[in-house]
């Protein structure tokens, strides 16, 4: 019986970070989990592509945009169920046996991660503490909590969205009333906190997502984004 599991990471100049995140990966390998890695890259002038073949990934290209990496690797994917990960977000030991538990309590339901940043501090333990309340009052985690979900809720709902920012949200509300954290961290980077401020990047992810909330465009909050 072939392995379930099949991974997503959408990749764009990420040589950097992503060389701990695939070896966190291999847990899940030796545990007979997971089936495929497939990488979405978006035109890395780096070293990403290198690391990700000679970790075995398949390697496919997509336009540059979150959104539509993680929905074109989707559909180079053929496992049953779907893991959609960040290039710098590394799952801590211990997590292909939550995910595993999470698989066998059927597909009805997606999963998201514990977030921790790979920082010290009260600001990073602030941070982390409001995106898992959020993730647990309103379903609402970000794609830096990674994203556990069977194919057939993952086609029942659209998949992800091609737009530039906002992915992560706009799949989670599709998702609503069937999405619950695992049991197990993810460790992500922190250097867009560590260079603008802990508070002050908290304050405006909740006001990025408060005009999304209100309909302002992912354009338009990308375009803001991309200037900060």
């Amino acid at each position: 019986m072939r392995a379930p599991l099949s991974i997503v990471i959408p990749t764009l100049n990420a040589a950097d970070a992503l060389g701990p995140t695939l070896a966190a990966l291999m847990e899940g390998v030796e545990a007979g989990v997971v089936r495929e890695l497939v990488m979405c890259d978006g035109g890395s002038q780096d070293d990403t592509v290198t690391l990700g073949e000679a970790a075995g990934a398949n390697v496919v290209q997509a336009a540059p945009g979150r959104g539509g990496q993680l929905a074109h690797g989707a559909g180079a994917t053929q496992g049953e169920w779907l893991l959609f990960l960040h290039a710098d977000t590394q799952l801590a030991p211990g997590w292909a046996n939550a995910v595993q538990a999470h698989m066998a309590g059927g597909d009805a339901r997606a999963g998201y991660f514990r977030l921790r940043f790979r920082a010290k501090g009260f600001g990073a333990r602030w941070v982390a503490g409001w995106a898992n309340l959020r993730s647990r009052l309103l379903g609402l985690p970000y794609g830096d909590q990674g994203l556990l979900v069977s194919r057939r809720l993952y086609d029942a709902v659209g998949g992800y969205a091609d737009i530039p920012l906002m992915e992560d949200v706009a799949i989670a509300r599709a998702l609503a009333g069937r999405i619950v954290a695992i049991d197990a961290n993810a460790l992500t980077g922190a250097e867009r906190f560590s260079r603008g401020g802990w508070f002050r990047g908290g304050a405006r992810n909740l006001l990025t997502l408060a005009k999304y909330f209100i309909g302002v465009s992912p354009q338009k909050l990308a375009q803001s984004y991309q200037r900060r």
